[in-house]
Protein backbone atom coordinates (compact mmCIF):
# COMPACT_ATOMS: atom_id res chain seq x y z
CA UNK A 1 0.00 0.00 0.00
CA UNK A 2 1.21 3.34 -0.73
CA UNK A 3 1.86 5.71 2.24
CA UNK A 4 -0.27 8.53 3.22
CA UNK A 5 0.99 11.22 4.68
CA UNK A 6 0.26 14.59 6.05
CA UNK A 7 3.12 16.61 4.83
CA UNK A 8 2.42 20.11 5.84
CA UNK A 9 1.69 20.99 9.40
CA UNK A 10 2.28 24.54 9.22
CA UNK A 11 1.18 25.30 12.91
CA UNK A 12 4.24 24.94 14.42
CA UNK A 13 4.34 23.96 18.13
CA UNK A 14 0.55 24.03 17.90
CA UNK A 15 -0.14 22.43 21.63
CA UNK A 16 2.66 23.95 23.08
CA UNK A 17 2.78 26.86 21.62
CA UNK A 18 -0.92 27.56 22.50
CA UNK A 19 -0.24 26.14 26.09
CA UNK A 20 1.90 28.35 27.06
CA UNK A 21 0.68 31.75 25.37
CA UNK A 22 -0.76 34.37 27.17
CA UNK A 23 -4.72 35.29 27.44
CA UNK A 24 -5.56 37.21 24.26
CA UNK A 25 -2.50 35.43 22.36
CA UNK A 26 -3.27 34.13 19.06
CA UNK A 27 -1.95 30.60 20.16
CA UNK A 28 -4.52 30.79 23.00
CA UNK A 29 -6.75 27.49 22.81
CA UNK A 30 -10.29 26.69 24.37
CA UNK A 31 -10.24 26.67 28.23
CA UNK A 32 -9.55 23.32 29.55
CA UNK A 33 -12.15 21.03 29.54
CA UNK A 34 -13.00 17.85 31.84
CA UNK A 35 -11.34 14.84 30.74
CA UNK A 36 -12.85 12.69 27.89
CA UNK A 37 -11.57 9.88 25.79
CA UNK A 38 -9.63 10.23 22.67
CA UNK A 39 -11.67 9.65 19.16
CA UNK A 40 -10.32 7.67 16.76
CA UNK A 41 -11.35 6.27 13.23
CA UNK A 42 -14.21 3.85 14.69
CA UNK A 43 -16.35 6.68 14.89
CA UNK A 44 -16.23 7.58 11.15
CA UNK A 45 -19.43 5.87 9.73
CA UNK A 46 -18.96 5.05 5.71
CA UNK A 47 -22.70 3.53 5.47
CA UNK A 48 -25.60 2.39 7.08
CA UNK A 49 -28.76 4.11 8.74
CA UNK A 50 -28.21 8.00 9.29
CA UNK A 51 -29.69 8.44 13.21
CA UNK A 52 -29.95 12.53 12.64
CA UNK A 53 -33.30 14.24 11.83
CA UNK A 54 -34.69 16.73 9.55
CA UNK A 55 -36.35 19.92 10.56
CA UNK A 56 -37.20 23.48 9.31
CA UNK A 57 -36.35 26.02 11.10
CA UNK A 58 -36.62 29.73 9.73
CA UNK A 59 -37.12 28.73 6.46
CA UNK A 60 -34.25 26.65 5.90
CA UNK A 61 -34.71 23.03 6.15
CA UNK A 62 -31.83 21.09 8.35
CA UNK A 63 -30.02 17.96 8.98
CA UNK A 64 -29.56 18.07 12.97
CA UNK A 65 -27.62 15.36 14.60
CA UNK A 66 -26.91 14.83 18.37
CA UNK A 67 -24.75 12.77 20.55
CA UNK A 68 -24.71 10.38 22.98
CA UNK A 69 -25.79 12.83 26.00
CA UNK A 70 -24.44 10.15 28.37
CA UNK A 71 -20.49 9.73 26.85
CA UNK A 72 -17.84 12.10 28.96
CA UNK A 73 -16.72 13.71 25.25
CA UNK A 74 -20.12 14.95 25.18
CA UNK A 75 -20.32 16.65 28.34
CA UNK A 76 -16.34 17.72 27.65
CA UNK A 77 -18.02 19.18 24.78
CA UNK A 78 -21.31 20.87 26.24
CA UNK A 79 -22.14 24.23 24.79
CA UNK A 80 -20.52 23.77 21.76
CA UNK A 81 -21.38 22.47 18.22
CA UNK A 82 -20.06 21.64 14.78
CA UNK A 83 -21.72 23.78 11.75
CA UNK A 84 -21.47 20.85 8.87
CA UNK A 85 -21.60 22.71 5.23
CA UNK A 86 -21.94 20.30 2.40
CA UNK A 87 -20.51 19.81 -1.07
CA UNK A 88 -22.97 20.22 -4.18
CA UNK A 89 -24.53 17.02 -3.40
CA UNK A 90 -26.07 18.48 -0.14
CA UNK A 91 -27.66 16.83 2.75
CA UNK A 92 -29.67 14.49 0.20
CA UNK A 93 -26.10 12.74 -0.07
CA UNK A 94 -25.84 9.68 2.30
CA UNK A 95 -22.22 10.04 2.28
CA UNK A 96 -22.45 13.80 4.51
CA UNK A 97 -25.31 12.84 6.72
CA UNK A 98 -23.20 10.00 7.88
CA UNK A 99 -20.16 12.31 7.89
CA UNK A 100 -22.12 14.84 10.14
CA UNK A 101 -23.52 11.49 12.03
CA UNK A 102 -19.60 10.57 12.83
CA UNK A 103 -18.78 14.52 14.56
CA UNK A 104 -21.89 13.49 16.70
CA UNK A 105 -20.41 9.91 17.76
CA UNK A 106 -17.30 12.41 18.54
CA UNK A 107 -18.86 14.12 20.91
CA UNK A 108 -20.76 17.51 19.02
CA UNK A 109 -23.84 18.40 18.23
CA UNK A 110 -24.10 19.07 14.78
CA UNK A 111 -26.02 20.75 12.36
CA UNK A 112 -25.89 20.54 8.25
CA UNK A 113 -28.12 22.97 6.96
CA UNK A 114 -29.57 22.63 3.06
CA UNK A 115 -27.38 24.87 1.00
CA UNK A 116 -29.25 24.45 -1.90
CA UNK A 117 -32.62 24.80 -1.19
CA UNK A 118 -33.34 21.15 -2.34
CA UNK A 119 -31.55 22.12 -5.64
CA UNK A 120 -28.59 20.52 -5.10
CA UNK A 121 -26.35 18.67 -7.66
CA UNK A 122 -27.46 14.71 -8.06
CA UNK A 123 -25.16 11.69 -9.04
CA UNK A 124 -21.89 12.49 -11.04
CA UNK A 125 -21.65 16.36 -11.89
CA UNK A 126 -19.69 15.31 -14.92
CA UNK A 127 -22.59 13.80 -16.23
CA UNK A 128 -23.62 15.27 -19.89
CA UNK A 129 -26.46 18.10 -19.19
CA UNK A 130 -25.06 19.11 -15.62
CA UNK A 131 -24.03 22.91 -16.19
CA UNK A 132 -21.74 23.50 -12.93
CA UNK A 133 -21.02 27.49 -14.01
CA UNK A 134 -24.53 27.52 -14.07
CA UNK A 135 -25.13 25.42 -10.96
CA UNK A 136 -22.59 27.91 -8.63
CA UNK A 137 -23.35 30.92 -10.19
CA UNK A 138 -27.41 30.65 -8.57
CA UNK A 139 -25.51 29.66 -5.41
CA UNK A 140 -23.53 32.02 -4.99
CA UNK A 141 -22.51 33.51 -1.45
CA UNK A 142 -25.32 36.59 -1.88
CA UNK A 143 -27.77 33.02 -1.84
CA UNK A 144 -25.71 30.68 0.64
CA UNK A 145 -24.40 33.40 3.31
CA UNK A 146 -27.99 34.20 4.45
CA UNK A 147 -29.09 30.05 4.53
CA UNK A 148 -25.46 29.95 6.82
CA UNK A 149 -26.25 33.37 9.16
CA UNK A 150 -29.77 31.81 9.68
CA UNK A 151 -28.55 27.98 10.97
CA UNK A 152 -25.92 29.91 12.75
CA UNK A 153 -28.86 31.83 14.80
CA UNK A 154 -30.59 28.87 15.50
CA UNK A 155 -27.50 27.52 17.22
CA UNK A 156 -26.75 30.30 18.97
CA UNK A 157 -30.58 31.01 19.94
CA UNK A 158 -32.62 27.84 19.53
CA UNK A 159 -30.20 25.46 20.51
CA UNK A 160 -27.78 27.49 23.24
CA UNK A 161 -24.52 27.04 21.32
CA UNK A 162 -21.72 29.17 22.81
CA UNK A 163 -18.87 28.04 20.09
CA UNK A 164 -19.52 27.09 16.56
CA UNK A 165 -16.99 24.98 14.25
CA UNK A 166 -17.52 24.81 11.01
CA UNK A 167 -16.37 22.34 9.19
CA UNK A 168 -16.55 22.66 4.85
CA UNK A 169 -16.42 20.14 1.76
CA UNK A 170 -15.53 21.11 -1.64
CA UNK A 171 -18.18 23.57 -1.85
CA UNK A 172 -18.58 24.16 1.91
CA UNK A 173 -15.08 24.78 2.21
CA UNK A 174 -15.17 28.56 1.29
CA UNK A 175 -18.25 28.84 3.29
CA UNK A 176 -15.98 27.72 6.38
CA UNK A 177 -13.47 30.28 5.75
CA UNK A 178 -16.08 33.14 5.07
CA UNK A 179 -17.81 32.72 8.48
CA UNK A 180 -14.56 32.63 10.44
CA UNK A 181 -14.41 36.02 9.72
CA UNK A 182 -15.29 39.33 12.13
CA UNK A 183 -18.96 38.95 13.48
CA UNK A 184 -20.03 36.46 11.33
CA UNK A 185 -20.46 33.66 14.23
CA UNK A 186 -17.71 31.25 13.94
CA UNK A 187 -15.06 30.78 16.10
CA UNK A 188 -12.54 27.74 14.19
CA UNK A 189 -12.69 26.36 10.35
CA UNK A 190 -12.20 23.04 8.78
CA UNK A 191 -12.38 22.80 5.18
CA UNK A 192 -11.53 19.65 3.25
CA UNK A 193 -10.53 20.41 -0.66
CA UNK A 194 -12.07 23.67 -0.88
CA UNK A 195 -12.74 25.26 -3.71
CA UNK A 196 -13.26 28.30 -5.02
CA UNK A 197 -11.55 30.28 -1.89
CA UNK A 198 -10.55 33.03 -2.72
CA UNK A 199 -7.66 35.74 -1.49
CA UNK A 200 -9.92 38.35 0.31
CA UNK A 201 -11.77 35.38 2.44
CA UNK A 202 -8.81 34.12 3.64
CA UNK A 203 -7.28 36.95 4.47
CA UNK A 204 -10.90 38.42 6.35
CA UNK A 205 -10.27 34.93 9.19
CA UNK A 206 -10.61 35.87 12.37
CA UNK A 207 -10.10 32.70 14.24
CA UNK A 208 -7.86 29.23 13.70
CA UNK A 209 -9.06 27.71 10.00
CA UNK A 210 -7.15 24.04 9.27
CA UNK A 211 -7.06 22.39 5.15
CA UNK A 212 -7.19 18.60 4.34
CA UNK A 213 -6.16 18.75 0.80
CA UNK A 214 -6.04 16.35 -1.89
CA UNK A 215 -2.74 15.03 -3.81
CA UNK A 216 -4.86 15.78 -7.05
CA UNK A 217 -7.19 18.28 -7.07
CA UNK A 218 -7.79 20.77 -10.28
CA UNK A 219 -9.25 22.96 -7.40
CA UNK A 220 -6.62 23.79 -5.58
CA UNK A 221 -3.14 22.63 -7.52
CA UNK A 222 0.47 22.74 -6.01
CA UNK A 223 0.83 25.83 -6.71
CA UNK A 224 -2.54 27.28 -5.36
CA UNK A 225 -2.02 25.08 -2.31
CA UNK A 226 1.25 26.94 -1.99
CA UNK A 227 -0.65 30.16 -2.13
CA UNK A 228 -2.86 29.47 0.51
CA UNK A 229 -0.20 28.75 3.28
CA UNK A 230 1.54 32.01 2.55
CA UNK A 231 -1.68 33.71 3.25
CA UNK A 232 -2.97 32.08 6.29
CA UNK A 233 1.08 32.63 7.17
CA UNK A 234 0.16 35.93 6.87
CA UNK A 235 -3.00 36.16 9.04
CA UNK A 236 -0.98 35.49 12.51
CA UNK A 237 -3.48 32.74 13.15
CA UNK A 238 -3.27 29.08 14.13
CA UNK A 239 -3.07 27.20 10.84
CA UNK A 240 -2.83 23.88 9.52
CA UNK A 241 -2.42 22.23 5.97
CA UNK A 242 -2.38 18.79 6.07
CA UNK A 243 -1.52 17.06 2.39
CA UNK A 244 -3.28 13.35 1.62
CA UNK A 245 -1.34 11.38 -0.72
CA UNK A 246 -3.01 8.82 -2.94
CA UNK A 247 -6.24 10.86 -2.51
CA UNK A 248 -8.25 13.10 -4.94
CA UNK A 249 -10.47 16.24 -4.50
CA UNK A 250 -13.84 15.46 -2.49
CA UNK A 251 -12.16 12.56 -0.41
CA UNK A 252 -12.77 14.19 2.63
CA UNK A 253 -16.78 12.59 1.76
CA UNK A 254 -16.93 10.94 -1.01
CA UNK A 255 -13.92 8.30 -0.43
CA UNK A 256 -13.34 4.79 -2.37
CA UNK A 257 -13.00 3.28 1.26
CA UNK A 258 -12.55 -0.29 -0.82
CA UNK A 259 -8.86 2.02 -1.32
CA UNK A 260 -6.63 1.83 1.79
CA UNK A 261 -5.46 4.80 1.10
CA UNK A 262 -8.60 7.02 0.17
CA UNK A 263 -9.97 5.23 3.27
CA UNK A 264 -7.36 5.89 5.71
CA UNK A 265 -7.18 9.63 4.46
CA UNK A 266 -10.82 10.20 4.95
CA UNK A 267 -10.73 9.08 8.10
CA UNK A 268 -7.66 11.12 9.08
CA UNK A 269 -9.17 14.48 7.65
CA UNK A 270 -12.15 13.74 9.74
CA UNK A 271 -9.80 13.58 12.91
CA UNK A 272 -7.58 16.31 11.74
CA UNK A 273 -10.88 18.39 11.96
CA UNK A 274 -12.72 16.74 15.44
CA UNK A 275 -8.53 17.85 16.92
CA UNK A 276 -8.71 21.00 15.40
CA UNK A 277 -12.29 21.65 17.13
CA UNK A 278 -11.33 19.87 20.19
CA UNK A 279 -8.62 22.37 20.58
CA UNK A 280 -9.71 25.43 19.71
CA UNK A 281 -13.51 25.25 20.68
Amino acid sequence: MRAVTVSTFLSALLLAGAASATPGAPWRVAAEQPSCAAVDASVVSHNGTTKGVEETHNGVRVYITKPDPTSSRTKAREGTAVLYLTDVFGIELAANKLLADSFARAGYLTVAPDLFNGENASGDINVPGFNTSAFLAKHGPDVTDPIIAKTIALLRTTLGVKKIGLTGYCFGGRYAFRFVSDGRGGDAAFAAHPSLLEDGEIKAIKGPAAIAAAETDSMMSPARRSEIEGLLLGTKLPYQVSLYSGTSHGFGVRADVSVPAQKFGKEEAFLQAVRWFDNFL
